[in-house]
């Protein structure tokens, strides 16, 4: 099976082993008050990034998000020869999303979105990328022309705790 790897922390926080940085939004950005924060821990013996925080509704808010450029230069990343990304996480047994952005993407508040559940025992989860759903975009998915990932507390109150022990194409 074909692999390349995102990240495996294996860098310095909040550098990922592609050379990018991960950061955490917030619907801050447009007048929300959900508040987070990402963190690089050790829990129960895995090196992990963990984004924690509130979500909140109000101001039409209602999302936390690590993200992460797939390419350092913010240049586009073919991913067609691969047909899923592969997370090892580990959560509070809540419900996540995993949003990708093409160079097609305009807009913010579009993307390609796939959920999950984070159970609170760390675990791996293939996503297929024929599974991501595009969101306020009519474009179908370009896997060749990936720039973003995020993984993201979305869509209702509640309290996030995501860990994020590696993240790759698969």
């Amino acid at each position: 099976m074909l692999h390349a790897v995102i990240d495996d922390l294996s860098r310095p926080f909040p550098e990922a082993a592609n050379g990018a940085r991960w950061q955490v939004l917030s619907d801050q950005v447009m007048g929300g008050v959900s508040a987070g924060r990402l963190t690089r821990e050790s829990l129960e013996g895995n090196r992990c990034n963990r984004l924690t925080g509130d979500v909140s509704l109000a101001n039409n808010g209602g999302f936390l998000q690590m993200a992460l450029d797939l390419d350092p230069q913010g240049l586009s990343v073919d991913a067609s020869r691969f047909s899923a990304i592969e997370i090892e996480v580990r959560g509070n047994d809540e419900a996540y999303g995993l949003h990708l952005r093409t160079a097609d993407i305009m807009r913010p508040w579009q993307s390609y979105r796939q959920s999950f559940v984070a159970t609170s025992s760390w675990r791996r989860i293939s996503l297929p990328l024929s599974g991501f759903e595009a969101h306020r975009i009519d474009a179908p998915l370009a896997v060749s022309r990936l720039r973003r990932i995020g993984l993201v507390a979305i869509g209702r109150a509640f309290t996030a705790d995501l860990a994020l022990a590696e993240i790759r194409f698969a």
